[in-house]
């Protein structure tokens, strides 16, 4: 491997790694491990990813919110160099890629049909991301840690043992301005105040249908990209999580 391939393997590396960051707003997942980036490419002045969707018709606020993040994040990762994204196959892939490239916002680029931004659906799907990672936690502390139910509402996040699905859950709580102070309790909404608990059994269900509803779209969408794509597997990108 030459010099220049090798300093090319390093920008693309660091492109894939900004990518991980970026999550489908849906579905609670990194658009690399959903396999939605297909490429990154560089010629060592521009960095160029291509991102994909599992149909044609996926929902343009949707599409638009992961192209501009992708943007955002590899703007942020190399402030040195041009980057761009592409949407390909998508029925709106040249209005999208166009409003990104220019920096502009959802109700910029759909003046008939948005009425304002995203922040609103953003606060939406990062509400539901939150429940359905608290419900994970919930349940490893349940199923692993003999915690009785009853006692949920008195924890706090010192007491929930340092597991991935803790981590995951202090990011969304920051996501949504949730204090991830040690002290805070771990059952609260989305806005910050704590749970009705009177009747515990029912919240945690309605957690448990958020968290599977969630997992069974991102499955769902899987599927359809790698019939879309007439792939069997999908393999990330190398640093990909």
């Amino acid at each position: 491997m030459t010099a220049t391939s090798t300093r090319f393997g390093l920008i693309e590396d660091r492109a894939w790694r900004a990518l991980s960051t970026v999550t489908d707003p849906e579905l609670d997942e990194p658009l690399t491990t959903l396999g939605f980036v297909g490429r990154v490419e560089t010629d060592g002045r521009v960095v160029t990813a291509t991102l994909r969707l599992p149909t044609a018709f996926c929902s343009p606020n949707f599409a638009f919110m992961m192209a501009a993040d992708s943007a955002d994040a590899l703007r942020a990762e190399f402030p040195e160099m041009s980057t761009r994204v592409e949407l390909e196959g998508n029925a709106d892939s040249e209005r999208i890629n166009s409003a990104v490239a220019a920096g502009v916002g959802f109700a910029d680029a759909y003046p008939d049909e948005a009425s304002s931004g995203l922040d609103d659906l953003r606060t939406i799907f990062r509400s539901k991301a939150h429940l359905a990672s608290l419900e994970r936690v919930i349940a490893i502390l349940v199923s692993i840690y003999a915690v009785v139910p009853e006692l949920l509402p008195s924890i706090r996040l010192k007491d929930v043992p340092p597991t991935q699905e803790r981590e995951a859950l202090v990011r969304r709580r920051s996501d949504l301005g949730i204090s991830i102070d040690d002290n805070a309790f771990l059952l609260v909404n989305a806005d910050g105040s704590r749970w009705d608990t009177t009747d515990l059994a029912v919240q945690i269900r309605f957690a448990k249908a958020t968290r599977i509803s969630i997992e069974g779209n991102a499955h769902f969408c899987r599927g359809l990209l790698r019939t879309r794509y007439d792939e069997p597997t999908y393999v990330p990108g190398p640093t990909s999580p």
